[in-house]
């Protein structure tokens, strides 16, 4: 009873494994996946390996670590070795960009250490935007679980030994878990590098720690299905709330990428409802296994260790090769799921599977089977043939990773440009409001500004250059007394320079990987100092989508007085383009304040105004977005 009993309980918890590799793959490229879907995993493992190791020595007073190594290698390294030098072949073969440090990322891997690697190594923002973002990213917690398996059996004979008592083991367990998520907390409050957080061993370690904890006072064996039915309502109560939390969180507005709170305390909380969850499934009085457990989700469940490692580097190698995403998002999501699931279901059948029973005999029988002349089964010889051509390939590349020069992205032209325009940026933006809170304002009719310009632009021209960038002289004289507030991305960040010399009374304040939540604090800031301009203008939304709200709440916060100018996205490498520009078509149909500014019709024809990522403006490019806005501000302008 009790084995059908704990395989019960296990169905169920699978289905939620399924869902963490659903939350990975919705939002793998703002990492919120990675913050909410991954514990969900550690969590599991944390549960269902104490809880194993607990049993043993309840029954039998030892615990067989000889055989959890080896099963943990039977399970985890025959799939982590194929990925492995399936991408090197791939990358050796399509993709030589990724060369560089290959032979570190393989060896990192196969030593579970990965994830300090990519504390070190970490890619930047320039790295993932110019189509070199690596299809090994999401391997840092199979590193972090691996740590565990291997540190695991020593630490459960300690705590026998030396704790005994399952209420203190417990609290020792449940206090290392609240250590770990309280130094995540005071990390990220002193500012340290985020990729230390996000990747650490021991600030990830509360999601292990709350499950084995779990396992600790509510083992698999003493649970019972025969219970009242007013506590199984209270389980499935207990079980539809933390769901419910859950997914709030995930979809949250709160629960931002670049927010202190999934730092300081929501991470943790996360964790703590999938702990809750876990062991709701886990109880067979509860309804929640059965519901969980059906033939799609058993079947993915058995195959979500595949899905979760194919899932990214599909994603990485498919896009690469696709440079218009964003026109054809769902086609384009249904090929990735179909090719993920198509690989799962094939290595796991070849790989996963029967790698799990193998022995020395079975391996010695099966090379022997391959190289004899008289052996007639031409599958296993294929399978042979094209594992060793994987295994050819992706050892070169391999070995000459090595040798592939690393493009060090954060010196590219475009970040050097930014890094510069941020130095003055600062700079010029500390006098400008200096000037501003001194300044009285002296009301102009727009007739007279448009007179004066008339007259200047005939006798003293300037911005000459411009002209030819499809600005008129008019324009460029109107503009230099344009005052106007600008909050952006790298995008404007990029071309900040050339904006302000269109409109040198321009306060603009842009900065990479910034996405719309950044900009409510900004305004709030501007408008307390009193430095916050009639002309307010927007270059947010290429690091990601936002909602209608979010824009209700911005336009508000601006307020009715003042005009809001937003350039739409030219980002199509990206889903959320067409999402983000169609939001602000019907947002300028709402508010008589708002003008869209059509960046992406203006430049979607012309691919060489852009860098390779396909996104941010060349010098050249520079010129013409940099005209396009302010003549677009010109027209429609308060002065």
């Amino acid at each position: 009873m009790t084995k059908n009993r704990f395989i019960t309980g296990y169905s169920g918890l699978r289905a939620l494994a399924v869902i963490g590799v659903i939350l990975y793959h919705l939002d793998p490229n703002t990492f919120i996946g990675g913050y909410l879907g991954v514990p969900i995993f550690f969590v599991l493992s944390g549960y269902l390996v104490t809880d194993h190791m607990l049993k043993s020595y309840k029954h039998t007073g030892k615990y067989n670590n000889k055989h959890f190594y080896l099963a943990r290698v039977k399970k985890l390294y025959p799939q982590m070795i194929t990925l492995l030098w399936l991408c090197s072949a791939y990358i050796f073969l399509f993709q030589r960009n990724l060369l560089a440090k290959l032979n570190q990322i393989v060896a990192a891997n196969l030593l579970n250490v990965y994830n300090f690697w990519q504390i070190s190594n970490g890619q930047s923002y320039f790295e993932r935007f110019a189509a070199n973002e690596s299809p090994f990213t999401h391997l840092w917690t199979m590193s972090i679980e691996g740590q565990f398996y291997i540190i695991w059996p020593i630490v459960i004979f300690l705590l026998v030994k030396f704790a005994k008592k399952r209420k203190r083991v417990f609290w020792i367990l449940f206090g290392l878990s609240i250590a770990s998520a309280v130094e995540m907390a005071i990390l990220y409050l002193k500012g340290t590098d985020i990729n230390r957080i996000y990747y650490g061993t021991d600030t990830r370690f509360f999601a292990l720690g709350l499950g084995a904890a779990l396992a600790v006072i509510w083992p698999i064996e003493n649970l019972r299905a025969n219970i009242s039915k007013t506590d199984t309502k209270l389980l499935d109560l207990i079980g539809f709330t933390s769901l419910v939390v859950m997914l709030a969180m995930f979809f949250s507005k709160q629960v931002e990428a670049q927010s202190a709170f999934v730092y300081c305390g929501g991470m943790f909380l996360f964790t703590f409802f999938t702990t809750t969850l876990v062991g709701v499934i886990a109880h067979p009085g509860s309804h929640w296994n059965k519901w969980l457990t059906n033939p799609v989700f058993n079947w993915i469940g058995s195959r979500s260790y595949g899905i979760y490692l194919y899932q990214f580097p599909v994603m990485i190698f498919f896009e690469d090769k696709v440079t218009n995403l964003a026109d054809h998002v769902f086609l384009y999501h249904v090929i990735e799921v179909s090719l993920i699931l198509i690989l799962s279901e094939i290595t796991y059948r070849l790989i996963e599977k029967p790698m799990g029973k193998i022995t020395w005999q079975k391996t010695k029988e099966f090379f022997l089977q391959v190289i004899d002349n008289q052996e007639k089964d031409y599958i296993k010889r294929t399978k042979a043939i094209l594992a060793t051509i994987v295994f050819l390939f992706g050892s070169i590349g391999i070995l000459v990773s090595p040798h592939a020069k690393a493009v060090d992205f954060n010196k590219s032209q475009l970040a050097k440009r930014i890094a510069a325009n941020k130095q003055e940026q600062e700079k010029e933006n500390k006098q400008l409001i200096a000037k501003l809170k001194k300044r009285k304002k002296v009301k102009t009719s727009a007739s007279n500004v448009i007179k004066e310009a008339k007259a200047a632009a005939k006798k003293h021209p300037v911005n000459k250059s411009f002209v030819k960038y499809g600005i008129s002289q008019l324009d460029l004289q109107l503009a230099q007394n344009i005052q106007i507030t600008a909050i952006g991305d790298s995008v404007m960040a990029g071309s900040s320079d050339d904006l302000k010399q269109l409109m040198p009374k321009a306060l603009i304040d842009a900065a990479v990987s910034r996405q719309l939540n950044v900009a409510f604090g900004l305004l709030d800031k501007y408008k307390s100092e009193g430095v916050l301009a009639d002309n307010v203008l927007i270059g947010l939304g290429t690091n990601g989508p936002f909602s209608m709200g979010d824009v209700d709440r911005l336009i508000h916060q601006v307020g009715q007085k003042r005009h809001v100018f937003w350039i739409n996205t030219h980002v199509p490498t990206r889903q959320w383009q067409g999402q983000v520009n169609n939001l602000l078509k019907q947002a300028a149909k709402k508010y008589h304040n708002l003008t869209v500014i059509d960046w992406y019709g203006y430049s979607k024809n012309h691919p060489n105004w852009f860098y390779d990522d396909h996104t941010h403006p060349t010098p050249k490019g520079s010129k013409y977005y940099s005209s396009f806005i302010v003549k677009t501000i010109v027209k429609h302008s308060k002065f």
